[in-house]
């Protein structure tokens, strides 16, 4: 082997064993937020087929059959964005601050089940739902500073809340205004 395929081949063996252990947080990452998911939908079934129902929506409004898929590819995504950042070493300073913002921004994702499911309170829901999207905006920021995929594995998370306040705002608007 000459100098340059030695260089390559040990690169190559660095590069699986970064492989390897990032798929430990990615793991620990995706089980977290799909917990949140749970305890959320928990949250929501409860009202989903009862009260839900007889609010009047926005014409943009999707299927119901919809939010489940969307909600599990979102929580994915965020799990392998939350393990790709605390793959970086959670003793780092901006790497533990990302990981709080992520945790605290998931506290306010269940929060909004919660009030706006659990509580019926669209009107709730609408103020939580924007404290919500201030908070993802910070995290995706603190994540670009350790990651910009990680960062941007967290953008249709992002377009999904808007979409999400839009829902929220239309309904408060449409029953409660």
């Amino acid at each position: 082997m000459t100098g340059m395929e030695k260089k390559y081949s040990r690169l190559k063996c660095l590069v699986l064993k970064m492989k390897r252990k990032l798929i430990f947080p990615i793991i620990i990452g995706v089980i977290i937020c799909f917990i949140v998911g749970v305890v959320a939908s928990q949250i929501t079934q409860t009202s989903v087929n009862t009260w839900y129902p007889t609010l009047k929506k926005p014409f943009f409004t999707p299927p119901s059959w919809l939010f489940a898929p969307v909600w599990t590819l979102l929580y994915l995504l965020m799990g392998i964005a939350l393990g790709r950042v605390w793959y970086f070493g959670i003793q780092q300073s901006h790497v533990k601050k990302a990981v709080y913002l992520f945790g605290f921004q998931l506290l306010f994702n269940g929060l909004w089940s919660l009030i706006f499911f659990g509580l019926k309170n669209p009107i709730g829901g609408l103020v939580v739902i924007v404290a919500l999207f201030f908070l993802i905006i910070r995290t995706v920021q603190q994540f670009k500073t350790v990651e910009l995929f990680a960062s941007r594995l967290l953008y249709p998370y992002l377009i999904w809340i808007c979409f999400a306040f839009l829902l929220n705002g239309g309904i408060v608007f449409l029953n409660y205004l």
